[in-house]
């Protein structure tokens, strides 16, 4: 009788274990992760990343301008009762959800916008003159945002602590390389990002493992020979003539030097030189862009256009300079952790399905998110916005790029589910990236 008590005691006990375990799972189980998209599709979710996204974009500001993105960013987070450090590379804000112990796990949006103007027709088109949201920055720091509102929710489920980087100057400016230079995620074990992507389909995903955007750099050489009268040259040394040479040799380095399988890219986009049409100038000024998915590769494209540059200047009696333009750092090439490739893959297709999680090419696009993985393992992948039923959607930088904003709940949900199923995965033993922890950020 003792015994059969004993066996109803411990299994009694072992259904009570069973079931309270059964009922307070976290959200943020991996087996869970699809609530999160559920959250993020609530009004009380959508419509505030929607109208988030639309102040900035009314009000856009260029690299380390952002200062009343920030504001509204900082003043959404207080709301929230989310603790933050400001200023961090003079407009990024670097928020802090969960434990505030480790470990720590970061995702970022970038949140500047590009000199440009605006030329689609809509209510709440950008009310600044030359200055547009065309890269889609605005619903990456909506979707943080998102993100941020979410895991406040279940921020008692969070096993660590999640980075919120609000980062400036993405384009061009190095602002990520800032961050870093401040210290402000020396202890974290990862980090996620996201673009969105114009012509993928919503609700869809595309990354790869290893090189995905290629490093890139910009030259400028100012070409100079002697001005003179268009109709007696032979009194001149025309820096035109020079510039053009210029142009096509340096073509010749990709087709005839670079290896064919390792794909490379130097694009002259700048002329400038004369204001007539019967005078030869005294100089001309070339400028452009160079890309490489290799860090070898990328300085022999540095170096060769600086000799082909001043050699075929000096062919035409003409002297050359050239700058690499350090006052715009060189963009390592964007390399996506190979572990945290499986993690992405099996999280996003909890979240989205695993038919909509897709492998791609490498695209010859930069993205400065590549100074964090230089030393943080890390992983940036592409978000789909395009829906074909509704209207076709321009790609970034062009004047007519349009966010469709049915895309910011699968950002959102894709951030908070990368990072608190990370810290999971850690508190599990059963770790993405080994890493050694601090005690604070």
């Amino acid at each position: 009788m003792m015994m059969g008590l004993v066996k109803w005691v411990n299994l009694f006990i072992i259904f009570h274990l069973f079931g309270a375990a059964t009922t307070t799972k976290p959200i943020m189980a991996a087996s869970d992760s699809s609530k999160f998209l559920n959250l993020a599709k609530e009004p009380w979710v959508f419509d505030w990343m929607v109208e988030i996204r639309r102040k900035i974009h009314e009000n856009p500001e260029l690299g380390y301008e952002e200062f009343k993105t920030s504001e509204l960013v900082r003043t959404e987070l207080d709301k929230l009762g989310i603790p933050y450090k400001y200023p961090v590379a003079v407009t990024g804000v670097i928020a802090f959800i969960g434990t505030k112990k480790p470990p720590f796990v970061a995702i970022r949006a970038d949140m500047d916008a590009l000199p440009m103007q605006e030329l689609v027709e809509w209510e709440h088109k950008s009310k600044v003159q030359g200055k547009m949201h065309a890269c889609g920055h605005d619903a990456h720091v909506a979707m943080l945002l998102g993100a941020a509102k979410i895991l406040k929710e279940h921020e008692k489920d969070i096993q660590g602590t999640v980075v919120l980087v609000f980062q400036p100057a993405e384009e061009g400016g190095g602002g990520a390389k800032e961050i870093l230079d401040a210290g402000a995620l020396e202890n974290v074990s990862a980090i996620f990002g996201l673009h969105v992507a114009p012509k993928l389909p919503i609700g869809v995903v595309a990354s790869r493992s290893g090189s995905f955007f290629a490093g890139s750099g910009f030259f400028e050489a100012i070409i100079s020979g002697k001005g003179g009268h268009a109709a007696i040259p032979q009194h001149s040394i025309d820096p035109i003539l020079a510039a053009s040479n210029v142009i096509v040799s340096l073509q010749h380095i990709i087709s005839r030097e670079a290896d064919p399988l390792d794909s490379q890219v130097v694009t002259v986009a700048k002329f400038q030189g004369g204001g007539a049409f019967n005078v030869i100038p005294d100089s001309v000024t070339i400028g452009g862009t160079f890309r490489a998915f290799s860090t070898g590769s990328f300085m022999q494209l540095r170096q060769r256009i600086e000799q082909v540059i001043t050699k075929q200047a000096s062919v035409q009696r003409c002297n050359a300079t050239v700058s690499f333009l350090d006052d715009k750092p060189f963009f390592p090439p964007t390399v996506n952790h190979a572990e945290l490739h499986d993690y992405f893959q099996s999280v996003a297709g909890s979240v989205l399905g695993g038919d909509k999680v897709i492998d791609i090419q490498p695209l010859m696009g930069s993205e400065d998110f590549s100074f964090y993985q230089q030393v943080i393992p890390g992983y940036f992948f592409l978000l789909g916005m395009e829906n074909t039923a509704v209207e076709h959607l321009e790609s970034p930088h062009s004047p007519h790029f349009k966010v469709n904003e049915d895309a910011l709940p699968y950002g959102a949900a894709l951030h908070a589910s990368l990072a608190a199923n990370y810290l999971l995965k850690i508190h599990q033993d059963l770790p993405v990236v080994k890493e050694k922890h601090h005690d604070e950020l």
